[in-house]
């Protein structure tokens, strides 16, 4: 009745009527789908699979047009270069990005100062500290020289753009840098070096709601949905194996399987694990701060370890195999963190047990090669044994419970004892043995 009634010209407001409805409700669900916040957390040093899962993180975000991102921060530092990629990451991102130094006694330190200075919004949990960000060599040690200023006016230089682009503390941005000052929450409010000191994400949120962002709008957060991003599978590798402690012991593990399989063919399963592991190593050592003279070390000590099988050096070629192989392993980092390098903990008993692994192994196959043979043919050189036929030219002779065809240049009567010369064939050379 209704639809009778309806005119061309009615009928077509009406159509368009109902999909200007739609597509309000449509864009509503968009809006209400813009106000939610992704969740990212960093609870180790900066390195390549942080980074990675930072900047996946924020991509994510971004095609989701979510309202903001909340990095939750804990770090003792990390390499220079992943640092670099995450603040990169951060300033390309659509949406504004949040990071928050918690929980209490959590800390953003070293390479953790550039990325919480880099965020749209900075904030901190009561209990937390910020700073110490002077660049340091292997082992934590001080760079010295000309390369310490190199290093220094670099990451300086960077502080203070970082500073500069979010409107905060400069001057105390590169004192964080030269002099590796550290100041608690309450004191880098203070100091303009972050915005907010929250006591936990609820508050942050709250606090947000309605921020001004440059380039990025108003914050429109309060009562937003909140999604907690993880790590998928390949960045959960990155980051366990990028750790220098595993790819270290994952290259000792390689290295020791190829080098079994290589002294004992058919073995399989060493060479199996060998192989799976240096491919692992290899994969994470492109991604960390790797001193070529380290590897050739750790090369040179393999070599060391191949030719104490063929030469007689009274142990003097392991020794060195295993002094090349504690310095390799001391060198093979060179990141400016000291949580970028391998720690005694695991360098001290890796280097014990892979040396005496090749220590053991070269010792049993020159064993093998230098002992005589106690089976077969030439196993019977110099046994013992009894004559059975009487040897007039030819005979027979009982040795290792076996009869064999013998020869001798001396007539030798039957029940003597005799020693075997040589073989050739199957007959056996011997001559009479003296008792």
């Amino acid at each position: 009745m209704l639809l009778s009634n309806l005119t061309p010209p009615r009928c077509a407001t009406w159509i368009i009527g109902v999909l200007l409805l739609f597509s309000s409700a449509v864009f509503a669900n968009t809006d209400e789908g813009d106000r939610e916040i992704y969740i990212l957390e960093v609870r180790d040093a900066i390195s390549p699979g942080a980074a990675e899962y930072v900047w996946q993180g924020l991509f994510k975000a971004s095609e989701s047009k979510a309202a903001c991102v909340i990095l939750i921060l804990d770090t003792p530092g990390g390499l220079v270069e992943s640092m670099r990629q995450i603040v990169m990451a951060i300033y390309e991102s659509d949406v504004p990005v949040a990071v928050y130094v918690a929980p209490g006694g959590a800390r953003a330190a070293s390479a953790g100062v550039m990325i919480t200075m880099a965020a749209d919004i900075a904030a901190m949990a009561p209990g937390t500290h910020i700073g110490a960000a002077h660049p340091v060599g292997i082992g934590g040690t001080e760079i010295e020289g000309a390369m310490s200023d190199k290093v220094v006016n670099d990451m300086v230089a960077q502080a203070r753009g970082i500073a500069q682009k979010r409107n905060r503390n400069v001057d105390w941005a590169e004192k964080a840098v030269r002099e590796s000052i550290s100041v608690t929450e309450t004191e880098a409010l203070k100091a303009g070096v972050i915005d907010i000191v929250a006591k936990d994400i609820d508050d942050l949120i709250r606090q947000m709601h309605g921020w001004a962002v440059q380039d990025k709008g108003t914050l429109d957060v309060e009562n937003a949905s909140r999604t907690a991003l993880k790590e998928d599978f390949r960045t959960r590798v990155l980051r366990i194996i990028s750790n220098p402690n595993i790819a270290y012991i994952l290259l000792m593990i390689g290295m020791a399987g190829l080098y079994f399989e290589l002294s004992h063919p058919g073995a399989i399963f060493p060479g199996v694990i060998g192989g799976l592991s240096l491919i692992l190593a290899f994969y994470a050592l492109q991604t960390l701060p790797v001193n070529i003279a380290g590897i050739l070390l750790i090369l040179l000590s393999l070599i060391f370890f191949i030719l104490e099988m063929k030469v007689t050096s009274f142990g003097l070629l392991s020794v060195a195999g295993v002094v090349s192989l504690l310095l390799g392993s001391l060198m093979l980092f060179k990141g400016e963190s000291p949580t970028m390098r391998v720690s005694w903990q695991v360098i001290l008993p890796t280097v014990m047990l892979i040396s005496g692994f090749f220590v053991v192994i070269a010792g049993l196959v020159f064993k093998a090669q230098v002992n005589r043979p106690r089976t077969g043919m030439e196993g019977l050189v110099g046994e013992l044994g009894d004559v059975k036929v009487a040897i007039e030219g030819e005979g027979k002779v009982r040795v290792h419970g076996e009869l064999w065809q013998a020869r001798s240049d001396r007539p030798i009567e039957k029940g003597k004892k005799i020693r075997v010369v040589s073989v050739e064939g199957l007959v056996a050379t011997v001559k009479e043995e003296e008792i």
